[in-house]
């Protein structure tokens, strides 16, 4: 049978011991591998591994002897409570077995979990599952995490006391953020607020979500938007010194004025600006962001867009004369000299 996505994220918190199998399949690896850690561990509950409760087998090693699945899934327990064979990395060459162990199951026996990857509608294993009237299949796609989801999460790492707001932050970051960040950003949580009642509030949010691996882009790009002219020149040589050339540069600086800029045209003003934004920005970045799409209004911010673009065209240039770096230090004088008028 097959279950809906709705359907499919209540059984993973609580799946039937009675059921023979479920089949979880999916492109990305990480999403399928998060759920079935999570079912297996709601299933079998704390000690399966060493209580030999869990048997897990590779797909590979199921084409080359196919009945050592049967045997797994029929074995005796040393330890009372629910059993579960599992195996991983399954593709359609291992269907015939699958299907045979399926149709073989009886009450008692481990119950059979399957990952895979992405799978047609016509695959030979998903039918074993689908097809099967005590069998689940589910397929995990890209799609957003529910607010149910989300809930669940940060429950289960013990982050109870959280408003709206940061609900709303957490929840623009799990839709921006991959299931396995998402998973470990909660975690972090989860130890930043350890022994702490109080609300989860953005700024917490902030400290633990993961941060720009440009930072010294970021701070070059700050001292400009606020008109630091003074400090370009020494930072200019740390970023180059990095590593970090004239087309990167231009390339973040576009990006930066490009959201200052909509945020600055929003009809709701700048603060509801930044609000919309995605990425979603939090905390004290969101602050900075607000007061720089104030101070240089949209109509400024369209001619320091106008100039990084002619400065991009120049740096692509197979004419161009004057150095790159120089050209780049140029336009960021000229932007910060822009937002002090």
């Amino acid at each position: 049978m097959k279950l809906s996505p709705r359907d499919a994220d209540r059984y993973f918190a609580k799946p039937e011991p009675e059921r023979t199998g479920l089949l979880i399949y999916g492109a990305d690896t990480m999403r399928v591998a998060l759920k079935r850690q999570q079912v297996l561990k709601a299933l079998l509950g704390p000690g399966a591994e060493e209580e030999m409760r869990l048997t897990r087998l590779q797909g590979g090693d199921l084409r080359k002897d196919p009945a050592q699945l049967n045997d797994a899934v029929k074995a005796v327990g040393f330890f009372p409570g629910p059993r579960a064979v599992f195996v991983e990395d399954a593709t359609d060459t291992i269907a015939a077995a699958v299907a045979a162990a399926l149709d073989d199951w009886a009450p008692g026996d481990a119950q059979i979990v399957v990952a895979a990857g992405s799978l047609k509608a016509t695959s030979k294993l998903r039918k074993a599952f689908e097809l099967h009237p005590n069998a689940f299949a589910v397929g995990l796609y890209d799609d957003p995490p529910s607010r149910e989801e989300i809930e669940r999460t940060l429950a289960e790492a013990g982050i109870r006391n959280v408003p709206q707001d940061s609900m709303s932050a957490l929840t623009d970051l799990a839709n921006e953020l991959g299931p396995g960040d998402f998973a470990r950003l909660t975690e972090k949580i989860a130890l930043y607020k350890f022994r702490d009642d109080s609300p989860l509030g953005l700024d917490d949010i902030a400290a633990c979500a993961p941060q720009s691996t440009e930072a010294g882009l970021d701070d070059m790009l700050n001292v400009v938007a606020e008109g630091r002219s003074q400090e370009i020149g020494p930072l200019l040589q740390r970023l180059e010194a990095q590593g970090t050339n004239a087309v990167s540069l231009c390339i973040g600086a576009t990006r930066h004025f490009r959201m200052l800029y909509t945020a600055a045209a929003d009809p709701g003003g700048p603060a509801a600006g930044v609000g919309r934004l995605r990425p979603p920005v939090y905390g004290k970045r969101r602050d900075r962001v607000v007061r720089q799409a104030q101070g240089w209004g949209a109509m400024r911010l369209e001619t320091a867009l106008t100039l990084l673009t002619d400065t991009d065209l120049q740096l692509r240039s197979a004419q161009q004369t004057a150095p790159a770096m120089a050209l780049m230090e140029r336009t960021l004088i000229r932007l910060a000299m822009l937002g002090k008028r």
